[in-house]
């Protein structure tokens, strides 16, 4: 954890906040469906459509990343989660609970391009695979206490679960205001250089978008363990209860091997990683197939999670690594609406496959699909050069040193004024 500047802990405390008050996203199918008493159906429905707030948000949030910069946009993102949040648990009839679902999905979900794109401006860059995986790290422990508590929470007063949400998101926006400064690089002698990074220049981007590509296929797989895994669970006669015993072994493994898993990769070859992982994602949902016990279950939970633990700072330090400084918004918001996309169409595609097909069907296409993602990550990434900040040196500069400069600067703190300068 040494090395890393103030800036970068004070935007990983307001990400571990965040988390730990997202609790709506933990009771929200309990609250319809038992509290307000609402159908299952319904339930999906105000489900599918906060995934939809979030695909429409994050080309737009990567946007405002870029043009306005990435302070204004956290500030914008979570105080509007706040107060969404909170009219949230004051909606009764269902078409305004379904629109202020929508609106809580679109603005919880636009920090994300602002988070990652600020940790890659203010993180060396031989440092930024050890930043996100305990960013990573932070956003699981953090659900992790929070699952605990939303139960609690629940049984007391769904209404104040929302209202701790709306509480926690809003002290993450105080803690972004004061002790944030604007890491936003700045325009070069090139004056229009951020304006000329705009969404064609990503859309034509032909290995990113590969990689946004891929990154879809392996949201896929990931998305079964919470949309497929329970539904196949219960159809084999399991408890709920056995589906937390199960799940549970993922979110204790990334508590525990995250850091020292990292350790080990963060400077290993990102194409043998991601090639890797995604086989093993791929195997360890495919093996699901044959368990037939709560044991079997937990152990297929083992394999995929090691893969997800090496797969998300290694993907994420690689989107970063392909994206231009003045356009890290734009392509960080591309990169998260494919995890946005891959949430809604994971339940459409488990749903199918299980009551047509049967939930082996469901295994084995997974099992396929993360060997086709590793082989689109071994001919996407062959001849990928060097990362210009880590390349040697050249008449004792290194390329790159924008980069480094602009780290230099953010790590001096919030001494720097607001906007950092």
């Amino acid at each position: 954890m040494s090395g890393l500047p103030p800036a970068f802990w004070w935007l990983w405390t307001s990400t571990l906040v965040n988390r730990l008050g997202a609790f709506v996203a933990t009771f929200m199918a309990l609250y319809l469906t038992l509290d307000r008493g609402y159908s299952a159906t319904y339930a999906g429905l105000v489900a599918a459509l906060h995934g939809l707030g979030g695909v429409v948000s994050s080309l737009s949030a990567g946007v405002m990343t870029d043009r306005l910069g990435r302070r204004p946009t956290l500030l914008i993102a979570q105080s509007s989660t706040a107060v969404s949040v909170a009219l949230l648990g004051f909606m009764e009839h269902p078409v305004a609970i379904a629109a202020v679902a929508f609106l809580v999905g679109m603005a919880s979900n636009a920090s994300r391009p602002a988070v990652q794109a600020m940790m890659a401006d203010i993180v060396r860059p031989e440092d930024r695979v050890r930043a996100f995986s305990l960013n990573y790290w932070a956003i699981n422990l953090g659900f992790a206490v929070s699952a605990a508590g939303a139960g609690f929470i629940a049984s007391y007063s769904y209404l104040a679960g929302f209202l701790i949400e709306a509480v926690m998101t809003l002290v993450c926006a105080i803690v972004v205001y004061v002790k944030l400064p604007e890491s936003r690089p700045q325009t070069t002698a090139a004056a229009g250089e951020a304006d000329d990074v705009g969404m064609r220049t990503v859309l034509r981007d032909g290995r990113f978008m590969g990689v946004v590509g891929l990154s879809f296929l392996v949201a896929l797989i990931f998305q079964q363990g919470s949309v497929g895994l329970p539904v196949a669970m219960g159809e084999a006669g399991f408890s709920p209860s056995d589906y937390g015993v199960a799940i549970a072994v993922n979110g204790v493994m990334i508590v525990v091997l995250q850091i020292p898993v990292t350790r080990f990769i963060e400077h290993r070859d990102p194409q043998r990683l991601l090639v890797l992982s995604s086989l093993v994602a791929g195997i360890g949902f495919g093996l699901t197939a044959f368990a037939g016990s709560v044991g079997v279950f937990m152990l297929t939970v083992m394999v995929w999670t090691l893969a997800e633990i090496v797969n998300a700072p290694t993907q994420t330090g690689l989107v970063v690594r392909l994206s231009p400084t003045h356009g890290r918004g734009r392509y960080q918001g591309m990169y998260t609406m494919s995890w946005a996309v891959a949430a809604l169409v994971a339940p459409l595609m488990s749903g199918f496959l299980i009551d047509r097909l049967g939930a082996e069907w469901l295994w084995g296409f997974c099992a396929l699909v993360g060997t086709v993602a590793a082989l689109g990550y071994w001919g996407l990434m062959r001849g990928l050069p060097e990362a210009p900040e880590q390349g040697p040196k050249v008449s004792g500069a290194a390329p790159g040193g924008s980069d480094r400069r602009r780290y230099r600067e953010i790590s001096a703190g919030p001494t720097q004024g607001p906007q950092g300068e």
